[in-house]
């Protein structure tokens, strides 16, 4: 059957006129009766009962209406969700972000996100760069968040810069100071996950400084290592977008390096480079993260190392 069949049928049960129902779907009553007859033939029932006085449902036509009501319902709504996912209102999102995107960014770009699509199902997954490269790969995600890394199957869009900042408790001696990197084997380093770009960077500077701590703390997260520079137990090199709550409030100081140069890692938007053309939540997705990108890369940047 045919939903002009079932618009035809619930029309003429409503109006009980065939000749009304005909001009409210703008057909003609010929055309309308023969979509009647169609149904019948169909069911197997006639649906309803002919008489001077008009249209009038048989016990079969009105055993039949709700069902048809139903699914005229259930194909309006499908056209409305098409609709929306065509607009991006709705659909399922698919991300992948690295730990301190995930942690620190990827909140607020989310909360953001949501606040004008909130009916996207959202699905995020963390891990490294490179395991979020390998989910966009393996499209077990649509988009993924993380360092730059480069893949010939995948596209990297630069998002924001985030740059490593030397923080320290409140009464440290370097506090607010402009220090040579010759004082940084004066120091108790405090490091967080071994597997994680910023580890990398931290030991290439302190090897491009020639400077060797007094001592080196391990630790498995960045939320760690934040508590324990607090207590002053050692300084950190850490990214900004994760110390600028506790740099405002105090909680943490920055030192200036005064002969270093900038230690920083561009994070990127990972998307496979046949995955076409992007539609409906996922372009929504890709448009907030542009309009994003200015504020991002000045939470991102705004170092006191280079006050």
């Amino acid at each position: 059957m045919r939903l002009e069949q079932l618009q035809a049928f619930i029309e003429v049960a409503q109006r009980r006129s065939v000749s009304r129902a005909a001009e409210a779907l703008f057909v003609t009553q010929p055309t309308l009766t023969a979509r009647l007859k169609g149904l019948e033939q169909e069911l197997g029932s006639r649906l309803f009962i002919r008489s001077g006085r008009g249209m009038r449902l048989s016990d079969a036509g009105r055993a039949f209406l709700p069902y048809a009501e139903r699914s005229l319902g259930a194909a309006a709504a499908g056209r409305r969700l098409l609709s929306e996912l065509a607009r991006g209102e709705s659909g399922q999102l698919a991300l992948g972000a690295a730990p301190a995107v995930s942690t620190y960014v990827l909140p607020r770009i989310l909360t953001r996100f949501r606040r004008t699509h909130p009916k996207v199902q959202l699905a995020v997954r963390t891990g490294h760069s490179e395991e979020i490269l390998d989910l966009v790969l393996q499209e077990q995600v649509q988009v993924g968040l993380g360092r730059a890394l480069r893949h010939p199957q995948v596209e990297a869009t630069p998002l924001y810069e985030d740059e490593l900042v030397l923080v320290v408790d409140p009464d440290h001696a370097f506090a607010g100071e402009a220090i040579g990197t010759e004082r940084m084997s004066d120091v108790q380093l405090i490091l967080f996950d071994r597997t994680s770009s910023y580890h990398r960077l931290t030991n290439e500077f302190f090897r491009g400084a020639g400077a060797v701590p007094r001592g080196v703390m391990e630790l498995d997260n960045i939320d760690a290592a934040k508590k324990m520079v607090e207590q002053g137990l050692g300084v950190a090199l850490l990214p900004h977008t994760a110390v600028a709550g506790e740099l405002e409030a105090g909680t943490l100081v920055a030192a200036r390096l005064a002969d270093a140069p900038e230690l920083k890692r561009e994070i990127v938007v990972f998307r496979r480079r046949d995955a076409g053309t992007a539609t409906g939540a996922l372009d929504s997705f890709l448009n907030c993260l542009s309009d994003l990108r200015p504020g991002l890369q000045s939470a991102a940047h705004r170092s006191p190392l280079q006050a």
